[in-house]
C-alpha cells in the first residue's frame, strides 16, 4: 500500500487540490440560477474539479522506462 501511494502521490494531490478548488469555486462563484450542470451543486463542482486536478497534475508525472522481464 505504501508503494502504491508513493508511486501515485501526484494523482492524489491533484485530486485533493482540485476538490478544494471546486468547492471554493461553487462557494464563491457558483451558479445562482441553478441551471449550470457543474457549478449548481457542491458535489458536482467538487467531483468535476477533482477530476480536472488529477488530469492536470498527471501532466507533470515523469514517464519511466519499462524493462522487459
Amino acid at each position: 500500500m505504501k508503494e502504491f501511494l508513493k508511486e501515485n502521490w501526484l494523482y492524489f494531490t491533484g485530486g485533493i487540490v482540485g476538490a478544494i478548488g471546486g468547492f471554493l469555486y461553487w462557494k464563491f462563484v457558483g451558479c445562482s440560477s441553478g441551471t449550470c450542470r457543474i457549478t449548481s451543486k457542491p458535489l458536482n463542482s467538487t467531483l468535476y474539479f477533482a477530476m480536472m486536478g488529477v488530469l492536470t497534475f498527471s501532466l507533470f508525472k515523469k514517464k519511466t522506462a519499462q524493462h522487459d522481464k
